[in-house]
Protein backbone atom coordinates (compact mmCIF):
# COMPACT_ATOMS: atom_id res chain seq x y z
CA UNK A 1 0.00 0.00 0.00
CA UNK A 2 1.27 3.48 -0.90
CA UNK A 3 2.18 6.05 1.62
CA UNK A 4 0.03 9.17 0.77
CA UNK A 5 2.19 11.87 0.64
CA UNK A 6 2.13 15.32 0.89
CA UNK A 7 2.98 17.42 -1.85
CA UNK A 8 3.39 21.39 -1.47
CA UNK A 9 4.32 23.79 -4.09
CA UNK A 10 6.42 25.82 -3.59
CA UNK A 11 6.99 30.04 -4.72
CA UNK A 12 8.99 32.97 -5.14
CA UNK A 13 7.21 35.92 -3.26
CA UNK A 14 9.20 38.59 -4.29
CA UNK A 15 12.29 39.15 -6.51
CA UNK A 16 14.92 38.43 -4.37
CA UNK A 17 15.21 34.82 -4.86
CA UNK A 18 13.85 33.69 -1.71
CA UNK A 19 12.22 30.30 -2.54
CA UNK A 20 9.25 29.14 0.19
CA UNK A 21 6.75 26.40 0.76
CA UNK A 22 3.23 28.12 -0.31
CA UNK A 23 1.82 26.68 2.80
CA UNK A 24 3.53 27.94 5.34
CA UNK A 25 3.81 27.58 9.33
CA UNK A 26 2.24 30.14 12.17
CA UNK A 27 3.90 29.01 15.05
CA UNK A 28 2.29 31.88 17.26
CA UNK A 29 0.28 29.24 18.83
CA UNK A 30 2.92 26.67 19.91
CA UNK A 31 3.67 29.63 22.47
CA UNK A 32 0.85 30.86 24.28
CA UNK A 33 -0.65 33.04 21.99
CA UNK A 34 -3.86 31.65 20.93
CA UNK A 35 -3.89 28.74 23.65
CA UNK A 36 -1.92 27.59 26.20
CA UNK A 37 1.39 27.17 25.90
CA UNK A 38 3.03 23.72 24.88
CA UNK A 39 6.46 22.39 26.23
CA UNK A 40 9.70 23.46 23.63
CA UNK A 41 10.01 19.36 23.34
CA UNK A 42 6.09 19.13 21.57
CA UNK A 43 6.65 22.59 19.74
CA UNK A 44 9.63 20.86 18.06
CA UNK A 45 8.20 17.86 17.50
CA UNK A 46 5.28 19.79 15.69
CA UNK A 47 7.73 21.92 13.74
CA UNK A 48 9.75 18.80 12.88
CA UNK A 49 6.28 17.43 11.55
CA UNK A 50 5.28 19.95 9.51
CA UNK A 51 8.47 20.15 7.75
CA UNK A 52 8.50 16.24 6.95
CA UNK A 53 4.85 17.00 5.72
CA UNK A 54 6.82 19.68 3.04
CA UNK A 55 6.46 22.85 4.64
CA UNK A 56 9.74 24.62 5.17
CA UNK A 57 8.59 28.17 5.96
CA UNK A 58 8.19 29.10 9.85
CA UNK A 59 7.19 32.22 11.07
CA UNK A 60 7.62 33.19 14.13
CA UNK A 61 8.21 37.07 16.18
CA UNK A 62 9.73 38.66 19.10
CA UNK A 63 7.25 39.55 20.87
CA UNK A 64 5.31 35.85 21.01
CA UNK A 65 5.70 33.78 24.10
CA UNK A 66 6.69 34.95 27.44
CA UNK A 67 10.14 36.50 27.32
CA UNK A 68 10.35 35.69 23.79
CA UNK A 69 9.94 31.73 23.92
CA UNK A 70 8.52 31.24 20.67
CA UNK A 71 11.54 32.35 19.10
CA UNK A 72 13.60 29.92 21.96
CA UNK A 73 11.58 27.07 20.75
CA UNK A 74 11.74 27.46 17.49
CA UNK A 75 15.81 28.16 17.31
CA UNK A 76 15.77 24.69 18.87
CA UNK A 77 13.38 22.83 16.56
CA UNK A 78 15.73 24.35 13.41
CA UNK A 79 19.02 22.40 15.49
CA UNK A 80 17.28 19.38 14.46
CA UNK A 81 16.25 20.06 10.97
CA UNK A 82 18.77 21.40 7.77
CA UNK A 83 18.50 24.98 7.69
CA UNK A 84 19.62 25.29 4.21
CA UNK A 85 15.94 24.14 3.80
CA UNK A 86 14.22 25.98 6.03
CA UNK A 87 12.90 29.40 5.39
CA UNK A 88 12.51 31.61 8.81
CA UNK A 89 10.19 34.69 9.05
CA UNK A 90 10.86 36.68 11.97
CA UNK A 91 9.18 40.06 12.84
CA UNK A 92 9.99 43.43 14.92
CA UNK A 93 8.14 46.41 16.21
CA UNK A 94 5.53 45.38 18.70
CA UNK A 95 7.20 45.51 22.25
CA UNK A 96 5.79 44.48 25.51
CA UNK A 97 6.33 45.81 28.97
CA UNK A 98 3.83 45.54 32.30
CA UNK A 99 1.99 48.13 31.56
CA UNK A 100 1.58 48.29 27.53
CA UNK A 101 1.94 46.84 24.44
CA UNK A 102 3.31 49.36 21.64
CA UNK A 103 4.47 49.90 18.44
CA UNK A 104 8.21 51.08 18.07
CA UNK A 105 9.96 51.22 14.47
CA UNK A 106 13.37 53.48 14.85
CA UNK A 107 15.98 52.34 13.39
CA UNK A 108 18.22 51.35 16.49
CA UNK A 109 15.20 49.25 17.72
CA UNK A 110 15.11 47.33 14.22
CA UNK A 111 18.41 46.89 14.89
CA UNK A 112 17.87 45.95 18.75
CA UNK A 113 15.53 43.57 17.51
CA UNK A 114 17.01 41.79 14.68
CA UNK A 115 20.28 41.24 16.88
CA UNK A 116 18.42 40.19 19.70
CA UNK A 117 16.20 37.41 17.29
CA UNK A 118 19.07 35.98 16.14
CA UNK A 119 20.75 35.25 18.93
CA UNK A 120 17.66 33.93 20.78
CA UNK A 121 16.83 31.75 17.39
CA UNK A 122 20.51 30.81 17.21
CA UNK A 123 21.00 31.00 13.89
CA UNK A 124 23.67 33.32 11.54
CA UNK A 125 21.01 34.73 9.63
CA UNK A 126 17.12 35.27 9.26
CA UNK A 127 15.48 34.67 5.75
CA UNK A 128 12.50 37.16 6.01
CA UNK A 129 12.55 39.81 8.65
CA UNK A 130 9.54 42.83 8.56
CA UNK A 131 8.16 44.95 10.39
CA UNK A 132 4.90 43.36 12.80
CA UNK A 133 2.95 46.54 12.98
CA UNK A 134 4.11 49.89 11.30
CA UNK A 135 4.90 52.96 13.67
CA UNK A 136 3.42 55.97 12.39
CA UNK A 137 5.59 58.03 14.86
CA UNK A 138 8.58 57.09 12.95
CA UNK A 139 9.36 57.70 8.85
CA UNK A 140 8.96 55.00 7.31
CA UNK A 141 11.76 55.72 5.51
CA UNK A 142 14.11 55.08 8.14
CA UNK A 143 12.68 51.93 9.60
CA UNK A 144 13.24 50.58 6.16
CA UNK A 145 16.67 52.39 5.67
CA UNK A 146 17.77 50.17 8.80
CA UNK A 147 16.04 46.81 7.11
CA UNK A 148 18.26 47.76 4.19
CA UNK A 149 21.79 47.94 6.36
CA UNK A 150 20.51 45.05 8.01
CA UNK A 151 20.42 42.77 4.64
CA UNK A 152 24.18 44.46 3.81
Amino acid sequence: MEENKIHITRVKPGNQGLEVSRLGFGCAGLSGYYNASIPHEAGCSIIEQAFSNGITLFDTANIYGDDHDNEIMVGKALKQLPRDKIQLATKFGLFKSEEEIGVKGTPEYVRECCEASLKRLDVDYIDLYYQHHVDTSVPIEDTMGELKKLVE
